[in-house]
């Protein structure tokens, strides 16, 4: 996975504030609503997997 560069996460940026027609407020909702949803997602990945399946992996919820 190659690195994110500054002009990707300005783009990115400008792509979600444009989504919802400039409004930050809106903006971060929709991502803390999504950064939630995924970490629901990723608590049922968790209980669900087999341990063996994953040889001992387990997800994270925090970045290194």
């Amino acid at each position: 996975m190659r690195p994110v560069t500054r002009e990707d996460a300005d783009y990115e940026v400008e792509a979600a504030l444009a989504f919802h027609d400039d409004d930050a407020k809106a903006t971060i909702a929709t991502l803390l609503a999504d950064n939630h949803h995924l970490r629901l997602q990723l608590a049922l990945a968790e209980s669900a997997l087999s341990r063996g399946l994953v040889r001992g992996w387990r997800p994270r919820f925090d970045r290194d």
